[in-house]
């Protein structure tokens, strides 16, 4: 599609000439289109097209999309956690706050967590799981790395206005290495940083040298079943120019693979439709504070574009909840690693 019919269809979306349905039909095409055009090029692509591509790319970018965004929009979007991943459904949990607990849950469980640990949350967030964390674990030591100003910032006040005297925070970009932290850690936890990283093996080799003897790294990464691929503006236009500019889709066993220094103990794959249902509620959030966004959007993009962004958004969420709805949730999914080091 070209520039000027983007560029259209954008306005349209702006001004809500374009149905929710037609979106979704829409994104389900394209999602056909990609998967047969993965399989074309499968036999062709090499085992690892980022071996000696940099950490990451474009994270200066990246960070404007989505980590820059005035924290208050998250607020009115994601759930009280601020929890920007997948949370988790069951039939007795049914709402977006409950779905997120349960994802926490999950996460310390199968990261093997106890009070008393050293624990580094590698790429924050809004302090999801660092904030939960230092709650359930009062003994432990959090540090949460982020390496964005406006998270940065939202987990210090969060830390200081609810007396969380085990957790700080650490500004750090993850392409560099340069963490700047003492010590090793029991638990390294990542969720949903890694599809950022464009060559994971010199951060996976780096977070096993942060580890102890016995420590332990824990990844959530949502996943293709089975390709890897990146997104570049050539191929992906939209998507790579407005919210996932340097973005990387791993596939379930490329994390596995990836450094000498990390031996996988375990892997978990979770349904495409949890995250699907996470997305939908966001969507709800954002239609039910469709004003209020609005005023975020006129002070951060300015008023003639405070529509379009609106709708630029609506449509991201949407294209994310049919992506990991699609085929049932069996495409793309969302996988839990557990590693251990290895001692080389």
């Amino acid at each position: 599609m070209t520039e000027s019919r983007i560029a259209l269809w954008e306005r349209l979306m702006a001004i809500g000439l374009v149905p929710d349905t037609m979106l979704r039909a829409g994104v389900r095409s394209a999602l056909r289109r990609r998967l047969r055009q993965l399989h074309k090029d499968s036999p062709h692509r090499p085992t690892d097209p980022c071996h000696d591509a940099p950490i990451a790319v474009e994270t200066a970018t990246a960070n404007q999309q989505h980590y820059e965004v005035p924290t208050e929009f998250f607020h009115l979007v994601l759930g009280p956690r601020l929890k920007y991943s997948s949370g988790l459904w069951s039939k007795s949990v049914t709402n977006l706050a409950e779905a997120e607990e349960s994802m926490l849950e999950v996460t310390a469980r199968r990261a093997g967590l106890k009070d008393g640990q050293r624990i580094l949350d590698l790429g924050s967030g809004w302090g999801a799981f660092a904030i939960w964390a230092a709650q359930r674990y009062p003994s432990a030591h959090i540090t949460a790395l982020t390496n964005s100003r406006t998270q940065a910032t939202y987990v210090h006040d969060q830390a200081v206005a609810q007396d969380l005297s085990n957790l700080s925070v650490r500004r750090a970009n993850a392409a560099t290495l340069d963490f700047n932290l003492d010590g090793r850690f029991d638990r390294i936890i990542s969720v949903e940083m890694l599809e950022h990283i464009r060559n994971v093996e010199p951060l996976l080799n780096h977070v096993a040298e942060l580890l102890e003897v016995d420590g332990r790294f824990f990844a959530h990464v949502f996943s293709h079943k089975t390709h890897r691929y990146t997104f570049e503006a050539e191929t992906d236009g939209w998507m790579a120019r407005w919210f996932f500019s340097g973005g990387t889709m791993p596939n379930l066993d490329h994390l596995t693979r990836a450094s000498s220094k990390l031996r996988p103990m375990d892997r978990w794959i979770i349904n495409g439709r949890h995250y699907a249902d996470t997305l939908r509620a966001w969507i709800q959030n954002l239609d039910t504070n469709h004003q209020a966004v609005l005023d975020i959007f006129r002070d951060l993009y300015g008023p003639r574009n405070a529509a379009l962004w609106l709708a630029r958004w609506r449509l991201f969420f949407i294209a994310c909840q049919e992506l990991f709805a699609f085929q049932n949730g069996t495409e793309w999914v969302v996988a839990h690693h557990l590693f251990e080091p290895t001692g080389q």
